[in-house]
């Protein structure tokens, strides 16, 4: 088993504020991890400074070995964010947005080969939107076009999935539709990194939950224990089976 992720002593400072603090943790291929904690507690930077989008003010991170600072394997790596832009701009299908996920596997000014038009499809096919494949995304529901930019990422075959709430704001229907297409994506050895305020569906195969509080890791470990380690959390189960998760804190998510 290699590492895919490894931080150390990991701290980020917007302004003279302290986001995260101290943060030590190891990610190795095949681990399907939930980032969990109340709004303000990390959650997000941490996710923005595993992609690179934020620096570390202390500590260090790595992505497959390599100094992220230095990092140049981007493809290796797919990232969804939680708010989308994507119906923003220049009109497109969801066929054209979903192949530029493959544009770091093309040569410039070329034309996709058949190998691209086969991401794509299955990507589609995986998010369960292979009859809007020509549909202007414009038209989607908030919890479609979420599906759409987790068809892109999927297209570009990254080894690394990190995902910021894909559930926020979205319907049931595409809810329950992002969980299985991670469910699968997790039995096919993928290493995924995904923040969550609630296991929900994603419970039954998520293997380890980190919960952040107050920018510092008070639990990394099986998301059954949760309650036991961290009395800061409450953890509800149900029969669904799903995990539910909330904290004392309050306030708007940190960039």
């Amino acid at each position: 088993m290699s590492t895919v992720l490894e931080m150390r002593g990991g701290g980020v400072t917007l302004g003279d504020r302290p986001i995260l603090r101290a943060i030590d943790l190891t990610v190795e291929a095949g681990d399907v991890v939930a980032l969990l904690g109340a709004n303000g507690s990390g959650k997000s930077t941490l996710v923005r400074s595993i992609t690179g989008l934020l620096p570390l003010s202390a500590g260090s991170a790595r992505l497959f070995g390599q100094p992220i600072d230095s990092f140049n394997q981007w493809p290796r790596l797919g990232y969804v964010p939680q708010r989308s832009t994507i119906a923003q701009g220049v009109p497109a299908t969801v066929t054209e947005v979903v192949a530029a996920g493959r544009l770091a596997h093309r040569r410039a000014f070329l034309p996709a080969r058949a190998a691209d038009r086969a991401a794509v499809r299955d990507a589609l096919e995986a998010v369960g939107l292979t009859d809007r494949a020509q549909h202007q995304v414009s038209t989607l529901s908030g919890g479609q076009q979420q599906r759409v930019l987790i068809a892109r990422t999927l297209a570009g075959a990254p080894e690394l999935l990190v995902l910021d709430e894909p559930n926020a704001g979205v319907d049931l229907v595409s809810q329950q539709a992002i969980a299985d297409t991670l469910e699968r994506s997790a039995r096919a050895g993928a290493t995924i990194i995904v923040v969550l305020h609630e296991l929900g569906a994603f419970a039954p195969f998520i293997d380890r939950a980190v919960v952040l509080r107050e920018g510092r890791i008070s639990y990394d470990g099986s998301p059954d224990g949760i309650r036991m380690h961290d009395p800061h959390v409450h953890c509800e189960t149900n029969e669904d089976p799903a995990l539910r998760v909330a904290a004392p804190l309050t306030g708007m998510e940190l960039p």
